[in-house]
């Protein structure tokens, strides 16, 4: 069992420092601070830990007492941190020098130095990140490891540095950097899937110095420099990767690199039409994906919708190569309910189910809003949207709350422009993306008025029940328990009335509901054991009482 430790200025029995609990605590040790700003460096030297934030995301702020040192020296060390904000100065914020380590939800920011700096055949993970006002973003030197969902955006030279190292980035946007967004140099080898670099004094992703790297799916924008350039003694491939907006031109190759330039045959296969399939079934993944979605609570009718359309799919496969025919059907589809009715978590799963059956040739869900369609000017709109959608060829494009899209916000709203561009865009491509749209019942409809062919691109609509009180209380509990929280009989209790009695707001939010109470209960449980004057036992840091809830819930 992992042994905690707390780090609390107020709370009697706590370490009053980080430094103190690292110090004192043994390997393996989870120290969860209490929120609050700390003025501290540690350095761990063969250690194992991790450093949470007991209060949630951004209830604890890190800043170098030394701004000679970095926040965080991790030598050697196997170290996990979470839900932090680390402010450096001179020095790296955090410098992993071998060792591994894993950060998530953290925000980090420097001065002149790196935000993130990993080192000497480091391992790293970094998850949904956010990195800023830094002189380089990520410094990834001889190390391996993934960055997942991270935002490094206002850096005043390079947003990523990989020297000599073979790292996955992934999904990850990089904006607003003085020099180049990524920059990939002696011998690298590493892999940059679906992310998005813009708004760069200079070259968007730069090659050198015999490196090979894979490219895809990214979107290289609003560069002074050329959107990617790659030396002429470099490898590697650039697979379904755009420029928009950059220097001439967009993609570099010089003679004599090895780098292999491709597209994929989305377009023909749009042209050919339904007969041509982007790749065979895989029914063992069909089979997980249909279970992950059982798991699901509630939704019943939702899961009988999906169930209809796999098994659709799947027989008119079995006509095809019957040699019978198949009636045209586009995978287009309208998802209406109400907020937090778990829209999106199904749309994801979808993508992926249209990938296993063969129907499309990758799972990916590409989420949007107004915001990423809808420009400020005459034509920005359209370009926008073709942007967008493009980005999501070969998958899923969710446009969430699409009713807005309808909506007039004044009068040069281009809400209509977006609307129209994309009636064209679902038939031009009917057959090699999926669109999904989202948003109240009522306001779909609506929606759907907007353009007169706009209905008939939809094939079915599925309709997104409510909760009930049960099954809230049952999410609830899910989420508990998965952050290592347990509840009394009489909180279930607590639970199920209490979202009873919210269902009959107009602006109830189901599912992100449970979200937000237990997030409010976590924080009432904080404040309860800070009274006790002892440290807390361990059933006592789980359980969340009904005086919790009272407090959490109270008007």
């Amino acid at each position: 069992m992992t042994h905690t430790v707390q780090v609390s200025a107020a709370l009697p029995g706590a370490y009053p420092t980080i430094t103190d609990a690292v110090q004192q605590a043994p390997d393996g040790s989870a120290i969860m601070v209490a929120p609050g700003e700390y003025h501290e460096n540690l350095t761990l030297n063969g250690r194992r830990v991790s450093i949470v934030a007991s209060g949630g995301s951004g209830t604890v702020t890190l800043v170098a007492r030394n701004p000679a040192a970095p926040v965080f020296d991790c030598r050697q060390s196997t170290v996990e941190l979470a839900d932090l904000v680390l402010q450096g100065a001179d020095e790296p914020t955090v410098s992993a020098t071998g060792g591994s380590i894993t950060m998530r939800d953290c925000v980090v920011s420097a001065g002149p130095a790196a935000a993130v700096r990993v080192s000497s055949r480091g391992r790293f993970e970094l998850t949904r990140c956010k990195v800023s006002q830094a002189h380089v973003g990520l410094y990834l030197d001889n190390c391996a490891g993934t960055v997942t969902d991270c935002q490094i955006t206002n850096v005043v030279e390079d947003g990523v540095i990989i020297r000599s190292a073979d790292p996955v980035l992934r999904n990850c946007t990089i904006t607003d950097c003085g020099y180049r967004g990524v920059y990939i140099y002696e011998y690298s080898r590493p892999t940059v899937e679906n992310c998005e670099v813009a708004r760069v004094g200079e070259v968007g992703i730069a090659v050198a110095q015999q490196s090979a790297p894979v490219l895809r799916g990214c979107w290289v924008h609003d560069a002074r420099g050329v959107g990617i350039s790659l030396g002429v003694d470099c490898g590697g491939e650039l697979v379904d990767c755009r420029t928009e907006s950059t220097a001439s031109p967009g993609v570099l190759v010089p003679p004599g690199s090895r780098a292999e330039v491709t597209t994929s045959d989305r377009r023909r296969r749009a042209q050919i039409g339904a007969s041509e399939r982007a790749g065979a079934a895989d029914d063992g993944k069909v089979d997980r994906l249909l279970a992950e979605l059982d798991a699901l609570i509630g939704l019943p009718g939702v899961k009988r919708e999906v169930r209809a359309i796999v098994d659709e799919i799947q027989v008119n496969e079995w006509r095809r190569s019957g040699g019978l025919t198949v009636a045209p059907t586009t995978n287009h589809m309208i998802f209406a309910g109400a907020p937090g009715t778990g829209k999106t978590t199904v749309a994801r799963l979808f993508g992926q189910l249209l990938s296993a059956l063969g129907v499309l040739p990758q799972g990916a869900v590409k989420e949007v809003a107004r915001r990423d369609l809808v420009g400020q000017y005459l034509g920005h709109t359209a370009e926008k949207t073709n942007a967008a959608f493009e980005s999501a060829l070969g998958g899923v494009l969710f446009i969430d709350e699409a009713y807005t899209l309808s909506r007039s916000t004044g009068s040069a709203d281009f809400g209509q422009e977006a609307i129209d561009t994309l009636v064209k865009l679902m038939e031009d491509h009917r057959h090699e993306v999926a669109v999904i749209v989202a948003g109240y019942t009522d306001e779909m409809h609506q929606f759907l008025d907007a353009n007169p062919g706009l209905a008939s691109r939809f094939n079915k609509t599925i309709e997104f029940e409510n909760y009930t009180g049960e099954e809230l209380a049952q999410i609830f509990t899910s989420m508990a328990e998965s952050n290592e929280y347990a509840i009394t009989e009489a909180v279930r209790h607590g639970l199920v009335r209490y979202f009873g009695e919210r269902m009959g707001d107009r602006n109830f939010g189901n599912g992100r509901e449970a979200r937000k109470l237990f997030e409010s209960m976590r924080k009432t449980q904080a404040q309860r054991l800070r009274q006790l004057r002892r440290m807390p036992t361990a059933e006592e840091l789980q359980l969340l009482l009904p005086e919790d809830l009272e407090e959490a819930t109270r008007a």
